[in-house]
This record gives C-alpha cells, sequence and structure tokens, in this order.
C-alpha cells in the first residue's frame, strides 16, 4: 500500500509559525514532484508550493515570501511563517506521479492531511 502520511499540524496564534512534513511510505520507491495543497472551510482545494524531484518549486502568491517547501528524498516539508487566519485550514500532501519497487506507476496521491489553526 502507498501512504503519504502528513504531521505538524496544529493550533497556533497569528504571525506564528509551524512546519509540516510528509512522509511516503510503504510501496513507494521514488516520486516526480510533490506538493502541499489546503483546503479553506467552504473552498477549493489549492495548491500552496509544490517541489520536483531535482529541486525546483513553485509557490501560489499567498505562500510566496511566508512558506518555504523543502524535500528530501521522498519527505517533503512546509515552513510556515507569519501565518495569519486565513491560512487556517487542512493541508495535504500529494504526490502527482511515484513508482513502486516493482516499476508499478501510482498517479495523484493523497495523503489524509493535517489540521492548521490560526487564532487571531
Amino acid at each position: 500500500q502507498a501512504l503519504l502520511e502528513e504531521s505538524g499540524g496544529g493550533l497556533v496564534q497569528a504571525g506564528g509559525s509551524l512546519r509540516l512534513s510528509c512522509v511516503a511510505s510503504g510501496t513507494i520507491f521514488s516520486i516526480n514532484a510533490m506538493g502541499w495543497y489546503r483546503q479553506r472551510l467552504g473552498k477549493e482545494r489549492e495548491l500552496v508550493a509544490d517541489i520536483t524531484n531535482g529541486g525546483p518549486t513553485n509557490y501560489a502568491d499567498f505562500a510566496k515570501g511566508r512558506f518555504t517547501i523543502s524535500r528530501v528524498k521522498n519527505t517533503m516539508s512546509l515552513q510556515m511563517d507569519s501565518l495569519s487566519p486565513e491560512d487556517t485550514a487542512v493541508y495535504y500532501c500529494n504526490a502527482d506521479e511515484a513508482w513502486t519497487r516493482t516499476g508499478d506507476r501510482l498517479l495523484r496521491l493523497w495523503g489524509r492531511g493535517t489540521l492548521v489553526t490560526v487564532s487571531s
């Protein structure tokens, strides 16, 4: 079974920081692009940032200058600084394209999400 597991969510005051982590496990051997998405209450799921296996990153406008995505092999992190109540959401880890050791291709893997709550 291919798994993506997020951790690091929680409650933080406005202006504070949190660091989210995502670990790929199970049958996953390698991953091309990985990303963080979020879904705010009543809103569509949206991209926060993504990073390829080679390192190039891409950020949503609201994340630029505040959030930093990083990755070591199949582990990905998101450092979030200067948080505001508008950042309150469930944050999801995504693997766009992955392979197992047996060469099976997996598409659009998602973790279960981790809740980030920013109080004012």
